[in-house]
């Protein structure tokens, strides 16, 4: 007797295909059938407009609109103060998502409120407040040769100040390291928290086009999860080595990235307050955000206190957690958008979850324990540190 055939399996690549093309042609089908056979929507139109920008220039303000609702959106009139006001722009309906931008002819005040209401086709009224109207700066090279100096002070500098207490750490005891972990514990605890809350307040005045408060949330994912494959790949590099090799190399790298990406945000937020008129840039704004980062360069350089890295290394460390609120602030300077600042503080706090997850061992005493009185004293330490010189900061 001849043995049976073994069966032929199709290649994978095949299985994909089909299995790609029926579902396309199932929601191909789908698509066209369900128009005629559901009955057509009997309430109002659901008419949903953000304004995602505010350009002021002398007599001319400028609204960069989105229309957020699910229907189409036609900007019949403008009123500023209940005033009618004449405006080119937005001649079309605005479909789902679209933008456009709306230029209204108006003597404007400096330092006035105003309140623009947009009158739809459907006589819907849409309003939006601007509570201090400024003029909104020019962008170009001087703008951004600001933002790059501001960034530099209220990022790179206060980080790099916090790192040379890396002398007096190394002094500390086995306990102290222990305290200190926990010291940045709370810091960056802090940090995610209150990064947590100015995004959700970015992410509702978005108006919810992009997911709205989703956005934060999503974010944090997505740094979380790149940030562990980050460290599982450092991970792996440097498991060969021996026990009298620590990774606080690693623990300080990961540090800097979650504080990095913070400082995006964060930067993100100072460029934007400062484009329309809320933040006032000075001395003592500066000083403020120097005594509230100056505890992040501490937190960078808690995890090598038994290593000698050389200067460079504590440089591009310095320059990994603070050189982003630089990007950010000229992005926030010359592009405001709600959503998007909402999603790069999301990622930062997705980072500094991350990094707070791989401190927590360092915590434990000899007998397991993490919440120790010496662990708690440092946790209530850093938070009520970044509370406080959070106080200093006039933004």
């Amino acid at each position: 007797m001849t043995a049976p055939r073994p069966r032929t399996r199709a290649p994978v690549r095949v299985l994909a295909t089909v299995a790609v093309a029926a579902v396309v042609a199932g929601l191909a089908a789908l698509l066209l059938l369900s128009g005629r056979s559901l009955p057509e929507r009997t309430g109002p139109p659901v008419e949903q407009v953000a304004v995602e920008r505010i350009v002021l220039a002398p007599g001319i303000i400028e609204l960069t609109v989105r229309n957020t609702g699910p229907d189409p959106v036609q900007v019949a009139q403008i009123f500023v103060n209940d005033v009618y006001v004449s405006f080119t722009g937005a001649t079309q309906p605005l479909g789902r998502l679209a933008t456009d931008t709306v230029r209204i002819n108006f003597p404007w005040q400096d330092g006035q409120p105003y309140r623009v209401s947009l009158l739809t086709s459907t006589g819907a009224v849409l309003e939006h407040e601007i509570p201090v109207a400024v003029t909104t700066p020019s962008t170009g090279p001087d703008l951004l040769a600001l933002m790059a100096l501001l960034g530099t002070y209220v990022g790179i500098i206060p980080v790099v100040l916090g790192m040379a207490f890396l002398p007096l750490l190394r002094r500390a005891g086995r306990a102290a390291v222990r305290v200190l972990l926990a010291l940045t514990v709370g810091l960056l605890a802090f940090l995610a928290v209150d990064a947590t809350l100015e995004g959700l307040e970015l992410a509702d005045e978005s108006g919810g086009a992009f997911g709205g408060s989703l956005l934060v949330f999503l974010g944090a994912a997505f740094a979380f999860l790149a940030l562990t494959a980050v460290d599982r790949f450092l991970h792996s590099r440097t498991s060969h080595r021996t026990d009298q090799e620590p990774d606080g190399n690693r623990l300080a790298l990961m540090i800097a990235i979650g504080i990095g990406l913070h400082n995006l945000g964060e930067g993100l937020a100072i460029g934007s307050a400062y484009a329309i008129g809320e933040l006032a840039l000075g001395a003592a704004l500066v000083v403020g955000f120097a005594l509230h980062n100056t505890t992040e360069g501490l937190a960078v350089v808690a995890p090598l206190t038994h290593q000698r890295p050389g200067v460079i290394r504590l440089l591009g460390l310095g320059l990994l957690a603070g050189g982003p609120a630089i990007v950010g602030a000229m992005v926030g300077a010359t592009v405001a958008n709600a959503a998007l600042s909402a999603l790069l503080l999301g990622l930062g706090v997705g980072a500094i979850v991350q990094v707070v997850i791989q401190l927590a061992p360092g915590l434990r005493t000899q007998t397991g324990r993490i919440l120790s009185p010496a662990t708690i004293g440092g946790l209530s330490a850093g938070l009520a540190i970044m509370y406080l010189t959070g106080l200093f900061v006039a933004a």
